[in-house]
């Protein structure tokens, strides 16, 4: 017994305070609440108090008072003081000290007044009972006790059996067969029963069993029978026994187990009656034998499945083995029912759900369910339990059902888990479940009352139902399209990751869990080959009804099917897509996730073999993604999550698929092989680029940018994209480039610029100014903490200037009612200085301080937030757009076909599309002239003063144009037009003709650095910018009308006296002409020395950068056989290495021979001396020569058509006579030095005053109609040239024969002049002066015999012929060209 140590000082101080102390902890222990420890504490304590006195300690008298008090404790304290008695007296009984047991039988024995004796004689000793008096004797007593239980436990008793009492049994089936619907009880045919077996003897087993036999047969009356039942026996497992016998009767082949018997089974665990664990054991078969069938069901299904896949072609005799195999089957015995089974139908068929869900328990899972009446008697009483809640909310309305709620986790999503797919036999309960979950999902985002972890926790019940339950029976439901559009309402209320988590577990889990779903899938494969297979164009109706019926019930097993054959057959698409109109909204919603799982299938390589290339399987993909997106209305939200994700991730294969559903839902394309006439519709509004801009009319995209604009707002991914791309572009190149082929690099550089311009074109056009404004950071933010390359951030933020100012501009409109047009001007001048104000403080931050040296931040920030649209109207574009429009109404007017009320449709249509043209090439027209007004006036602060021309041009070459002409074919029109722009609107300090020479001397570097896509717009921004020179070239009064007084066009400009006064001399027509070829020459020599370098990316960029420009060059028929040469080499060359170069160099070659009728010989392009036969070198340039000296430009680029001493003649040839000063001087040069130089200083003291007093007789003999007088002015300037020219002469001779100390003098000299030069380039002023102008001649004319351009680029068949030496010579002069900031250049330096 457990021991209470009682506290000693109790004892010693027992009638002090010992008493009083035990007698409380007793009551305190009596009024625990945990029956059995109280017990054993009470028993203990009295233990305690007991073996004190038997050791003597405490008088016998004190205590027995003590218990007699305590016996009012509790009403069995007499036994519980028994049994302690009983523990004492087996103690004491084995001691030797008699006096211990004397103490023990006196304290019993003066219990004996509250202990009843009957208690005592069943708890000790029979010779301690008799040592009480309690018995006479112990011997006679324990032989009373044998005989007793001799009687109970082995003596049998006899009793009649059926055959043997007819009459008996016969009366009592008569008295349980009578009716029961008057006053008759279970206790009256109770009693009767008792005088029955009193009368007759009968066996009360065998009673029994008759009354469960009258039960079965009239199992309708349940309360009587179980009440009789309840009250007759009193041994449960003697029931089960006689049940076990029943059912044990039905357990051989062929026998089935009455439902009856089922019922009373059921009936009788319900009502605790029996307990399921005795009745469990009698019922067949085996748990083993049971698990065993699953697993072969499952192996057997499987082994269907995988016959169904694959292609058998099965011989005779295997026909015959099965079926002889199936006839065998058949003669077999037909196996014994499934009593569990049996059971477990009966207990759910009256509710029973605790003693149902402990048999499902015991099989494997879904095993029971599986069989149909077991998965309808679930199904019908889920519908009772949940019938109550249902007509709550869908009937009555709803008072706040969180506890109903709450109701449901008791059983109903246990009951539903053991239904699993056998859901599918109930579609009415099916579509109640699925009610409940929506009207759970709407209370919680409306009223719900209910704790966050109460919320979640239901929220995961249904997705666990979702998951387990409903999809899995959906897969077995035939069909039923409305169930697939019931469920939809549903799961459109959880965010996508839940649906496409659930589909997840559709798709790759659920159909291995059930011999089932196994069979399903694979019918279902095999039905989607058959329905692939016969897919076309013509039949895409019948083909998509019969994919609609498909995919109501097994959508994922469908799809994945369907798009592993348009992965690899991508002619599959279109009769896909139209095919898919017959799906559910489920479906679409499943295809979403299917396409999504298959991008990001890891299994799969997104390059070719090659590693050149991306995946045609991506790219197919891709094209479904656009097309299935934009014709049907399915979220978008998980397919832009998965393209951020993969951007996050470093990866930008998968931008390919935003770029295809951006260009098909909003029609926006992305293509560098634009016509001319698209480009220009492209720099007209939003109604010229739909109809003149791309090259496929796609209308109807309204609503489809809407849901794709939508989607991109409500899950903020718009800024984000933006953002990852332009980080992306780097990032293609320095961190995921790695080990991937340069060409792949390049291709996905490209694809991810592409992406970034057609999503931010889309975002432009679509999101409305205050979404705009609200998501787009300001300009510093995006560069400086966002890290967003410069370019691409400010062509993020251009459309924001461009609404902010509009905005402005009609506030102020507003305000002050002014219909002026010159109102109207300042009034956008006004809006502009506010909306970019804070724009030029934000740009400062962009680049260090020294750049804003050269360029004021006004000019940057204009620069980068204009575009086309702000500079010219496509007047050409509108006329041809509306032209078409009106020959599209007579052809539908002349047409006899179309009916009358389409005819009226079409007419208005076109009617209403010219009219919107008309409208927004007005509204562009005015808009460009604000602009121009604007820029008029800012143009005096663009460019600063004191920085010289040089650095001002090349930082605006770095930092504007080069940048932004790469970036679109837009933006390379763009940066031409606005070069020109700023040329026409006389912009001080802006050096146009430095510009260009810069822009057409360093090609290569820019070349060889460019992607394919930027190669082309590359050479469409040099296409224009050849265009501009050569409308200038091609005739004088052009050029004098928009080159002559521009300050654009000066040459030298230097300080004149003490006045401070500026004079400017222009470069003369003829001289531009020799620039303009000078440019064409180094054009040839950067395409030369491209096309030879045997590199694959300059070839290709050379080539394509050369088909661009092709109708502006070449122009100069040496130079274009020059080129037709190199292009041939490279055709027979790439013809069997690299076949994409080869088309290139063909499609080149064959265009530029078709040019070839537009050549003109260079002395046509630009005048050019006829070489003298044998006049000697210090006569050439006398009186008697003829026409004007050429510049230095063009004797260098005549090279070796001459001798060598011509050639250093006319290496020295200078200019028209310019102003002359100490302070600067300009210089048309090339990368090998040679230029146009100023003479000695005597004859540019001789020229001031000679040009001074010429200038006076001028202004005397000015008149406004002076263009009249423009050829005497070219015989003036003639003579003047000739006059110079002969005062040049002779310090050139002089200096020819120069002694040999004065030489060596010389080199030094001009060694100083370097180091010069090198402190000019680095910004610091130089001051020429006689020795060094001396110095540079003689340079000039060094270099003019060994830098002369090549022959073969003026007969090139000579090259072909050629040694191999002589042609690493030329490639090694070709190599060593500078790179851009060096190379040839119109210089203007300062003083």
């Amino acid at each position: 017994m457990a021991t209470l140590i009682l506290p000693a000082e109790w004892f010693k101080n027992w009638e002090k305070s010992g008493k009083q102390e035990f007698v409380q902890l007793c009551k305190d222990l009596t009024e625990k609440t945990d029956h059995g420890s109280q017990i054993r504490e009470i028993q203990a304590a009295l233990y305690e108090l007991c073996h004190q006195v038997v050791q003597g300690n405490l008088k016998l008298d004190l205590v027995v008072g003590v218990l007699g008090d305590m016996m009012d404790l509790r009403d069995d304290m007499p036994s519980v003081l028994a049994d302690v008695f009983s523990i004492l007296d087996l103690e004491t009984g084995a001691l030797e000290e008699k006096n211990k047991r004397d103490h023990y039988t006196q304290l019993v024995g003066a219990c004996l007044f509250f202990v009843p004796e009957a208690i005592l004689k069943e708890r000790l000793d029979p010779e301690t009972l008799e040592s009480l008096g309690l018995i006479k004797q112990a011997h006679q007593f324990n032989q009373k006790i044998v005989k007793i239980k001799t009687k109970l436990f082995y003596k049998q008793q006899k009793f009649n059996l059926l055959r043997e009492e007819n009459e008996g049994y016969a009366k009592l089936i008569t008295e349980l067969g009578q009716d029961l619907s008057g006053n008759i009880t279970s206790h009256i045919v109770l009693e009767s029963i008792k005088s029955l077996i009193g009368c007759f003897n009968l066996d009360p087993n065998r009673v029994l069993d008759i009354i469960l036999e009258v039960y079965e047969s009239r199992s309708d009356q349940d309360d009587f029978f179980l009440s009789l039942i309840k009250s007759y026996m009193c041994e449960p497992l003697t029931l089960c026994h006689i049940l076990g016998f029943k059912f044990k009767f039905y357990q051989e082949p062929n026998e089935e187990t009455p439902k009856s018997l089922y019922h009373i089974a059921a009936a009788l665990l319900h009502h605790n009656l029996i307990e399921l664990e005795d009745l469990y054991i009698h019922l067949m078969p085996l748990d083993a034998a049971i698990v065993e069938e699953h697993k072969n069901e499952i192996s057997e299904a499987k082994q269907i499945a995988r016959k169904l896949v694959m292609v058998v072609l099965p011989s005779d005799k295997n026909e015959d083995k099965e079926k002889e195999k199936d006839k065998e089957e058949e003669k077999n015995d037909k196996p014994p029912d499934n009593q569990k089974l049996g059971l477990l139908e009966a207990l759910l068929r009256i509710g029973d759900w605790l003693h149902a869900q402990s048999i499902m328990d015991q099989m494997p899972s879904f095993y029971a369910t599986s069989h149909k009446p077991i998965a309808l008697a679930l199904c019908q009483l889920v519908h009772l339990t949940v019938e109550p809640l249902y007509r709550s909310l869908t009937v009555i309305y709803s008072p706040q059902p969180a506890e109903n709620f709450e109701d449901l986790r008791r059983d109903i999503f246990s009951m539903l888990g053991y239904l699993g797919p056998h859901l599918s036999h109930d579609p009415i309960l099916f579509a109640k479940i699925v009610r409940l979950g929506k009207a759970f999902m709407k209370e919680v985002g409306e009223n719900w009352t209910l704790h966050y972890d109460a919320i979640e926790t239901l929220l995961s019940c249904f997705l666990s139902v979702a998951d387990q339950v409903l999809l899995p029976s959906l897969s077995l439901m035939e069909c039923n399209a409305c169930m697939s559009e019931e469920l939809w309402g549903l799961f459109k209320l959880f965010p996508y990751y839940h649906r496409y988590r659930l589909y997840g577990q559709w798709k790759n889990e659920t159909y291995s869990s059930h011999p089932l779903l196994v069979k399903v899938k694979a019918q279902t494969v095999e039905r989607a080959k058959y329905i692939m297979k016969r897919l076309t164009k013509e039949n895409v109706k019948q083909s998509g009804r019969q994919i609609g019926k498909l995919s109501h019930s097994n959508p994922t097993i469908l799809f994945d099917y369907m798009l592993s054959q348009i992965q690899w057959y991508d002619n599959l698409i279109v009769p896909v897509v139209d095919s898919l109109k017959y799906l559910t909204s489920l479906n679409y919603d499943v295809l979403a996730y299917c396409i999504i799982e298959a991008l990001a299938n890891p299994e799969k390589e997104k390059m070719k073999h090659d590693d050149t290339t991306i995946s045609s399987w991506l790219q197919s993909l891709a094209s479904l993604c656009g097309a299935v997106f934009r014709k049907y209305p399915i979220e978008l939200a998980g397919l832009l999550q998965y393209v951020t994700n993969q951007l996050k991730a470093g990866k930008s294969f998968d931008l390919l698929i935003l770029k295809e559903v951006v260009q098909k839902m909003a029609g926006i394309e992305i293509t560098d092989e634009m016509t001319s006439e698209q480009l220009e519709a492209m720099t007209g509004g939003e109604q010229l680029k739909a109809e003149g801009g791309y090259f496929g009319q796609i209308r109807n995209t309204k609503k489809s940018s809407q849901r794709l604009k939508d989607a991109l707002l409500d899950h903020e991914l718009a800024l984000p994209l933006c953002l990852l791309m332009a980080q992306q572009r780097n990032g293609v190149v320095f961190l995921e480039g790695g080990e991937k082929h340069l060409k792949l690099v390049g291709h996905l550089y490209d694809q991810c610029h592409d992406t970034l311009v057609q999503f931010g074109g889309f975002l432009a056009s679509n999101l409305s100014t205050e979404d705009y404004i609200k998501r787009v950071p300001s300009i510093d933010i995006l560069c400086n903490q966002f890290h967003t390359p410069h370019d691409a951030a400010f062509f993020l933020s251009r459309p924001m200037y461009a609404h902010q100012i509009l905005s402005k501009y009609d506030e102020l409109k507003k305000a002050e009612k002014g219909n002026r047009q010159q109102q109207k001007a300042h009034k956008y001048v006004a809006a502009c200085e506010q909306v970019m104000a804070p724009v030029h403080e934000a740009v400062i931050s962009l680049h260090p301080a020294r750049v804003w040296d050269d360029l004021r931040p006004q000019f940057y920030a204009t620069f980068w937030s204009l575009t086309m649209y702000d500079l010219a109207v496509p007047q050409s574009a509108y006329d041809r757009e509306v032209n078409k429009l009106k020959a599209q109404i007579k052809a539908i007017e002349e047409n006899p076909e179309i009916p009358l009320n389409k005819k009226k449709k079409e007419k208005e249509r076109c009617t209403a599309l010219q009219e919107k043209l008309q409208e927004e090439e007005k509204k562009q027209l005015e808009h460009v002239q604000r602009v121009l007004h604007r820029l008029k006036l800012e143009k005096d602060n663009w460019l600063l003063a004191k920085s010289t021309k040089n650095e001002t041009i090349t930082k605006f070459l770095q930092l504007c144009l080069f940048p932004r002409c790469i970036f679109s074919s837009i933006d390379a029109v763009y940066c031409a037009r606005f070069v020109e722009l700023v040329h026409q609107q006389k912009t001080p300090n802006f050096c146009t003709l430095l510009c260009y020479d810069r822009v057409f001397s360093a090609t290569i570097y820019t070349v060889a650095s460019c992607t394919e896509n930027e190669s082309h717009r590359y050479g469409r921004f040099l296409c224009c910018m050849l265009e501009t020179v050569t409308r200038w070239h091609s005739d004088r009064a052009i050029y004098e009308k928009e080159c002559v007084n521009y300050p654009g066009f000066l040459t030298i400009f230097r300080a004149t006296g003490f006045d401070g006064g500026n004079k400017a001399d222009q470069l003369d027509y003829e001289n531009f002409r020799h620039v303009v070829h000078k440019w064409h020459y180094m054009l040839t020599k950067a395409s030369v020395h491209c096309l030879e370098t045997g590199d694959y990316t300059h070839i290709r960029n050379i080539l394509i950068v050369l088909t661009k420009i092709l109708p502006c060059y070449p122009k100069v028929l040496n130079l274009g056989q020059a080129l037709e040469c190199r292009v041939h080499k490279i055709c027979l060359e790439e013809k069997d290495k690299r076949p994409d170069l080869y088309a290139l160099a063909m499609g080149y070659s064959g265009r530029l021979k078709s040019q070839k009728v537009h050549m003109v010989p260079e002395n046509e392009f630009h005048h050019k001396e006829q070489p003298a036969r044998t006049t000697p070198a210090s006569q050439q340039n006398g009186p008697g020569s003829t026409g004007k000296p050429a510049t230095s430009t063009s004797k260098m680029e005549e090279g070796t058509s001459e001798d060598g001493d011509r050639g250093k003649d006319k290496s020295q040839g200078t200019t028209k006579p310019v102003n002359k000063a100490n302070s600067a001087a300009a210089k048309v040069t090339t990368s090998n030095g040679n230029g146009a130089l100023n003479s000695t200083k005597t004859v540019k003291d001789r020229d001031d005053k000679e040009k001074s007093g010429k200038e006076k007789k001028e202004k005397k003999e000015k008149t406004p109609g002076g263009i009249s007088d423009t050829k005497a002015e070219n015989r003036r300037e003639k003579q003047r040239d000739e006059r110079a020219g002969k005062e040049e002469r002779m310090p050139r001779e002089g200096k020819e024969k120069t002694p040999k100390a004065d030489r060596e003098k010389l080199k030094s000299e001009e060694k100083s002049i370097k180091d010069d030069k090198a402190k000019a380039g680095n910004g610091e002023p130089m001051e020429p002066s006689r020795e060094r102008d001396a110095i540079k001649e003689s340079k000039s004319k060094e270099k003019g015999d060994r830098n002369a351009m090549p022959g073969s680029l003026k007969s090139p068949g000579s090259r072909s012929e050629s040694a191999e030496s002589e042609r690493d010579h030329k490639r090694r002069k070709l190599d060593s060209h500078s790179s851009p900031s060096h190379s040839s250049s119109v210089k203007v330096s300062m003083a």
